[in-house]
């Protein structure tokens, strides 16, 4: 298995390069740090090519979802077979983004972060939102799910794409995972810790009515295309055995979910 970390950035010159940095130290392909510029006006491109990264950029603001697929399409032309996605506020510690990377050894899987929003000391408003989703997912797909929030993700890149997406803003998330259950991915869920910093240090783009709406009109769509017509995944063989595999932690094969 061979993971790139995709970091998709609006307006993120406070803490990017810190993001960039913290990942390149961990990643196995320091190289394979890829950070989507979505129209940034800020610096952020400059400031992540500064700290190493790969930069894609996009001339104007597309959306996350856009971001995320530009990433992807370029890794699947650099040979990654599996993408890690993570956020530019720093919010997502790029240690978990490693762990997540290795958490589960089959490249076909697509691998959901699950976070303790109360824990990590998450506002009310994104509790309450996470909660929603989570429990109309979890009725349209027919499948319990923890945290359809989350942007801290490991995704097969291959059959991601073939999946056909089309949502360019957060509830490309969302779609994703309703397209992979309708066309038997496997999902795996795994506890993550996140980081919210204190209120008046806080960066989002989220918008607190109108992103909620968008999501549930793209998964109310989603639903009825893929019930019609489910994805074609292209078959991929089976990872080849290895003559002495590494072993991960007890605490992360205990703490991964099958669904």
């Amino acid at each position: 298995m061979r993971p790139c970390a995709i970091i998709p950035a609006y307006q993120a010159a406070r803490t990017v390069a810190e993001v960039v940095r913290a990942t390149r130290a961990l990643w196995p392909e320091p190289s394979a740090v890829f950070v989507v510029d979505d129209g940034s006006t800020d610096g952020t491109a400059d400031l992540a090519r500064a700290a190493g990264a790969t930069v894609l950029s996009h001339p104007n603001n597309r959306g996350k979802g856009a971001a995320l697929r530009t990433g992807m399409m370029h890794a699947l032309r650099r040979g990654f077979d599996v993408a890690v996605t993570l956020d530019a506020d720093a919010q997502h510690p790029p240690a978990e983004a490693h762990r997540i990377a290795f958490v589960d050894p089959d490249p076909r899987a697509l691998v959901l972060g699950v976070r303790d929003l109360v824990k990590a000391g998450a506002p009310r408003a994104n509790q309450m939102s996470n909660r929603i989703s989570n429990f109309f997912l979890s009725l349209f797909s027919g499948r319990p799910l923890a945290d359809t929030q989350c942007g801290l993700r490991r995704y097969p890149i291959q059959t991601t794409l073939s999946l056909g997406a089309r949502d360019d803003g957060y509830a490309f998330e969302a779609e994703i995972i309703l397209r992979a259950i309708a066309s038997g991915v496997r999902i795996v869920e795994v506890p993550m810790d996140v980081v919210y910093p204190p209120e008046h240090e806080r960066i989002t783009h989220f918008h607190s009515v109108r992103d909620p709406a968008r999501i549930v009109f793209r998964v109310v769509t989603t639903l009825a295309e893929s019930r019609l017509a489910p994805a074609t995944i292209p078959p991929s063989p089976p990872p080849p055995p290895a003559a002495r595999p590494s072993r991960p932690s007890r605490e992360s094969f205990e703490s991964a979910q099958e669904l």
